[in-house]
């Protein structure tokens, strides 16, 4: 397993990238989370949100009891601008939008999306066609479990690499935490981290993204989350 990455460190909290394939937690030989403690001994980490073993990507940990309250109540209230990355070879069946509902679980580890019930997830998304395969710039709003996975499962175009959600083989699984942008202590932060391997990540899906998905040009759906 290749080194943690760190992209910053403040005396309140960490941003590391998790690699693809690594689960968050110890679940099958040594998480990221466990790593991270191992690899800084001194350091005392509290997880403040997770990836799935098969995403990677930018994750942030707090450094402190006191602002791993702060930043948990940021969480909660949805302070936090996450944006993600994601490869499917289906077409959906609308190429951009919001796809919302209850998430509810499902059998064989899986969760689906209802109309009634459940934890309410949204998540928005503009998408763009490339060599046979569409990609995805992702917004989560919500931050549930499997939320994009099972979002972009009812769009008709799972994620490749996505084997429980029927998103076929792949060399990794396509779904990468690509920035993180918050406010602390008055002072604005934003952290982007570009995929380090899966032939799909390509320098023409590089370009594909720069020139379609540029955020000050975006304009995302206006979408109130049910209290």
């Amino acid at each position: 397993m290749k080194d943690i990455d760190i992209i910053y460190q403040h005396p309140d909290f960490w941003v590391l990238v998790k690699p693809a394939g690594e689960s968050f937690h110890s679940e099958d030989g040594v998480g990221f989370a466990q790593r991270l403690k191992n690899a800084f001994p001194e350091q005392t980490f509290y997880p403040l949100h997770r990836l799935d073993k098969m995403t990677s990507g930018v994750i942030m940990f707090a450094t402190n009891k006191a602002a791993a309250a702060q930043f948990g109540a940021m969480f909660a209230e949805h302070q936090f601008e996450k944006r993600y990355l994601a490869v499917s070879s289906n077409k959906p069946k609308k190429k951009q939008g919001t796809v919302a509902g209850a998430m509810l679980p499902s059998r064989r580890g899986q969760w689906k999306l209802s109309n009634q019930g459940g934890d309410f997830a949204a998540t928005q998304f503009f998408s763009a066609a490339l060599e046979g395969n569409r990609y995805f710039y992702i917004r989560p709003l919500t931050g549930k479990t499997h939320q994009i996975r099972v979002a972009l499962k009812s769009l008709g175009a799972p994620i490749l690499g996505d084997v429980r959600y029927a998103g076929g083989g792949s060399d990794r699984g396509y779904l990468h935490a690509y920035s993180l942008a918050f406010t602390w202590r008055d002072q604005p932060f934003v952290f982007q981290v570009w995929p380090d391997h899966g032939v799909l990540f390509s320098d023409a899906a590089k370009e594909l993204y720069q020139t379609n998905f540029f955020e000050p040009s975006l304009s995302w759906p206006k979408f109130i989350i049910p209290k």
